[in-house]
C-alpha cells in the first residue's frame, strides 16, 4: 500500500536526521517523534503500522543515547566554563579518567554526583573531591593526595572533560551507574567490593552502589 509505503519512508527519514552532534540528545529524540506521530498515525489501526511505529520510537532513543557519549558529540559542544565546583569536577575528570572512554568519563562524573546526593558525603563537588586530602593515600581521589603535583599537560582532554563536567551538571546526560557512589579499575580489589553491590562495567571500571 502506498499510504504504508510513504510511513515507512518518513519514520527513516525521521531516523536519518538524527546526528551524534545534536545539541541536545533529548530534545531531538523529542522532536522526531513529534512528526511521526503528528500525522496521526499512532492512532492508525493498522497493527503492523503500530509496530514500525514502536522500533523507530527504540531506535531513535538509543541513537540518542549513543551519540551522546561519543567524542564526536562531546567536540560539538560549546566551550564549557563554570566556577569553582565545575573547576574541580573537571580536575577530578581529567586526573582520574582521562585515558577513558567519553562514556566512561561521564561514568566518574555521575558517582561524583551521587556523593554529593548522599548523607554520608559532603555536600559539594569539590566537598566529596577533596574528602581526605592532606593524609597521603588516604584520601577518596588518589591524586589529590599521592605527593604528586596536578598539571594539566593534555590541554584538549582537559577541554574535553570540561564538557563532560558541564553536561552531567547541567542534568544534559542519561543515568549510566544506577546510583553507584564507588568506581574501581579492572586493575585492582579493593576490600569494600566485596560487600557493595556491583551496578554497572564501563570501559576499564566497575561501579557499585554503597548500602
Amino acid at each position: 500500500m502506498r499510504w504504508l509505503q510513504n510511513t515507512c519512508a518518513m519514520i527513516a527519514l525521521g531516523l536519518a536526521a538524527l546526528t551524534p552532534i545534536a545539541a541536545d540528545a533529548n530534545a531531538a529524540k523529542a522532536a522526531k517523534l513529534a512528526r511521526i506521530e503528528a500525522q496521526g498515525l499512532a492512532a492508525a489501526g493498522d497493527a503492523k503500522l503500530k509496530s514500525m511505529i514502536s522500533l523507530a520510537k527504540l531506535e531513535i532513543g538509543s541513537s540518542a543515547t549513543d551519540a551522546q557519549f561519543s567524542r564526536k558529540w562531546v567536540d560539538a559542544q560549546p566551550r564549557a566554563t563554570g566556577g569553582a565546583q565545575w573547576k574541580c569536577l573537571s580536575e577530578a575528570l581529567y586526573f582520574e579518567a582521562r585515558g577513558e572512554t567519553v562514556k566512561g568519563q561521564f561514568a566518574v562524573a555521575e558517582v561524583i554526583l551521587n556523593r554529593v546526593k548522599s548523607s554520608r558525603y559532603p555536600n559539594s563537588i569539590c566537598g566529596v573531591i577533596n574528602q581526605g586530602t592532606g593524609k597521603k593515600y588516604q584520601c577518596q581521589f588518589t591524586y589529590t593526595c599521592d605527593g604528586r603535583a596536578e598539571v594539566i599537560a593534555e590541554p584538549a582532554s582537559y577541554a574535553r572533560v570540561g564538557k563532560i563536567a558541564r553536561a552531567i551538571m547541567d542534568g544534559r546526560a542519561s543515568k549510566l551507574t544506577s546510583g553507584a557512589t564507588h568506581y574501581h579499575t579492572t586493575a585492582v580489589n579493593p576490600k569494600w567490593a566485596r560487600v557493595f553491590k556491583r551496578t554497572a562495567r564501563i570501559g576499564v571500571h566497575l561501579f557499585y552502589r554503597q548500602g
